[in-house]
């Protein structure tokens, strides 16, 4: 039994003061309000309580990227939880069948087995798939960028090497790992793409939208479809015009999608973020990190994604031609940026980062703090730095030794 006591509670209608949480096991089995003389109990007054992070997009951290090989997903999941995630999306950019093998053997095993001490918790991966628009891959391979509609049809010409395979072969590695698949990304407006979101959706897959130049049309053809989530909103797509909403405005008005942001202060504007927050509510907004390997580590440090080297500079990724590969935040950081910089309260801030992904994802009694909850949780100082982290009721990561 772990006894937490006196830290204000982030719950869903505000914030409860001095209050105490029990854990036993790896549920929740008390929320009461004050402290307790328990001698067992963990005295965190003064501190903030709050359901665990969880990052639906995140490629890697601290030099490691999902593609670096068999064990890169579980040296990642052990590394998060120092930034309060309890739950993580392994993510991947477009890569070869065989790299999509090897990830997805990884998820498959860490997903399969109790989930080890001082690590976060592996859901199905998300593919930021190789069905995607050229034109809006942004720091995604083009070489292994393939048509939907060619699904039967061989690669592109003078592809050799890791990059000669067809997109069928592509489409053979999603279907054949089953639910551990949880997200696809692609451009619905690319041949055979609607076709492509129906034979997802009908396996049980989630698809999103984006790394796409999508018409609003297009976007809402790809929704009838079945698609249910949008790729970094405002990332990778069109401006939003007053007379073209494009993919962007077909998220922001449809109340079937739920939108990642990712909530660095870098690549979107805090204005930006708290107008999608306005128009879809925060049941319907995810905040992200789109971390990639170089998170958590220095300026001028370098790292890789799909095996190309990144350079962390002004406080984001990129490749060496300049092009910005991703973010460097970590999940704490993205707490700070919403309830500092975009001002949202605790219990919203909670919500984008904690309570709409679980609720999204399908995960039960997950992301809030009520009796019979999954006990995933973070602790934060008054500065809203991370100084606990429980996967499933056991301490994951603590600030002291």
């Amino acid at each position: 039994m772990i006894v937490l006591s006196g830290a204000d509670l982030v719950m869903p209608g505000g914030v409860q003061p001095e209050s105490t949480v029990v854990l036993e096991g790896e549920r929740i089995a008390d929320v009461r309000t004050g402290t307790t003389r328990d001698a067992r109990a963990l005295d965190v007054r003064g501190h903030f309580v709050l359901p665990g992070f969880i990052d639906v997009h995140v490629h890697g951290l601290e030099g490691i990227d999902t593609l670096d090989g068999e064990a890169a997903v579980a040296a990642i999941a052990g590394r998060l939880t120092k930034y309060g995630v309890t739950a993580f999306c392994p993510t991947t950019v477009a890569c070869a069948p065989a790299a999509l093998r090897q990830v997805l053997t990884s998820v498959a095993a860490l997903r399969a087995s109790p989930v080890a001490k001082g690590m976060a918790r592996v859901l199905p991966a998300h593919l930021e798939s190789n069905f995607i628009n050229p034109d809006y891959r942004g720091a995604q391979p083009i070489e292994c960028l393939r048509l939907p509609g060619a699904l039967g049809a061989p690669g592109p010409t003078g592809a050799t090497g890791a990059t000669a395979f067809e997109a069928r072969d592509v489409l053979a590695e999603i279907d054949a790992a089953g639910a551990d698949v949880g997200i696809v990304t692609l451009a619905p407006e690319l041949e055979g793409a609607l076709e492509l979101i129906r034979h997802l959706v009908g396996r049980g897959r989630r698809v999103s939208l984006g790394h796409s130049g999508a018409t609003l049309e297009q976007s809402r053809a790809a929704i009838d479809a079945g698609a249910r989530h949008a790729t970094h909103l405002f990332n990778r797509m069109p401006p939003l015009d007053h007379r073209e909403p494009g993919l962007a405005g077909a998220v922001l008005t449809s109340d079937e999608v739920a939108a990642e942001v990712i909530c660095d202060g870098v690549h979107v504007h805090r204005d930006m973020v708290r107008m999608a927050i306005a128009a879809k509510g925060p049941r319907r907004v995810m905040a992200i990190t789109d971390g990639v390997s170089a998170a958590g580590l220095p300026d001028g440090a370098t790292a890789s994604l799909g095996g190309r080297t990144i350079r962390v500079m002004k406080s984001a990724a990129y490749l060496e031609d300049g092009t910005r590969a991703g973010s460097v935040a970590t999940m704490d950081r993205v707490f700070r940026f919403l309830v500092k910089d975009a001002g949202l309260s605790m219990s919203d801030a909670a919500r984008l980062c904690a309570s709409t992904p679980a609720s999204e994802l399908a995960l039960p009694d997950t992301g809030t703090i009520a009796k019979g909850a999954v006990a995933d949780l973070v602790v934060l100082d008054r500065n809203l730095n991370v100084t606990h982290t429980y996967v499933g009721g056991r301490l994951a990561w603590s600030v002291r030794p």
